[in-house]
Order: structure tokens, then sequence, then C-alpha cells
């Protein structure tokens, strides 16, 4: 488990590096063998929904030639936000391992928490 942190965490740090987006990675793995791994693009690709989570559910997809990713674990460094936790319950990902969670990201400046309490509360966000 600590190699698939550690390779999310080493994604998670060359994306700020490049300026791709937020300190996120992600790693996933089938038959304890890492399939594909990726980290937050959405300032290199002008897409708030390219979260290092769809990233790399994205390229496990292609490289498995399925959309199913039953067997597989995803291991990111920080809880899942809604759109990517709802990716992995569309992908039939069953396991879901994270560093942080979403009060520690909404510390320094991430907005995950907003949307949670408003899918609880149904609250307004805008």
């Amino acid at each position: 488990m600590k190699e698939y942190f550690d390779k999310a965490i080493e994604l998670a740090k060359l994306g700020i590096k490049n300026s791709e987006g937020g300190p996120f990675g992600a790693v996933i793995v089938k038959d304890n063998k890492i399939i594909s791994y990726g980290n937050n693009k959405v300032l290199k690709e002008k897409d708030p929904t390219a979260h290092a989570e769809i990233i790399t559910i994205r390229d496990a997809c292609k490289r498995l030639n399925t959309y199913d990713l039953t067997g597989c674990i995803i291991y990111s460094t920080s809880e899942p936000c809604p759109m990517c936790l709802s990716a992995i319950i569309w992908s039939n990902i069953k396991e879901i391992y994270f560093a942080t969670n979403r009060k520690e990201v909404a510390e320094i400046g991430f907005r995950d928490d907003m949307i949670y309490n408003y899918l609880e509360n149904k609250k307004k966000i805008f």
C-alpha cells in the first residue's frame, strides 16, 4: 500500500511543479499491479473535470479496454470529491484509500466540503 501512496504523492508533486493543477495524485491497482496513474490536470487541460481520479480512471479504462474496473483499487492523495466519487462508483471500483480528508483540503482552499454540504443539507452553494 505504501508504494501506491508514494506514487500518488510523487504525481501530485510533479503536477504542482509543472503547474498542471492542484496537489492531487491517484493510482489504480489490480491484482497488486499498478494499472494506471495520474495527477490533477485542471489547469493544464483547462478542464474542471480533469481531477487526478478522473484522469486515472480514464487511463485505466483505455488500458484495460473496458468501462468496468471491477477488481481494481484506487489510492488517492485526498478524499475524492463528489464528482470523482461518482466516477469511482460508476466504474465499479469498490475500494478507495486516501491520505487526506475533505476538511483538510478545505483548509488549503479547495471547495469539496461545500459540495458535500450541499448534497447533505440541500443548502444553496451560490
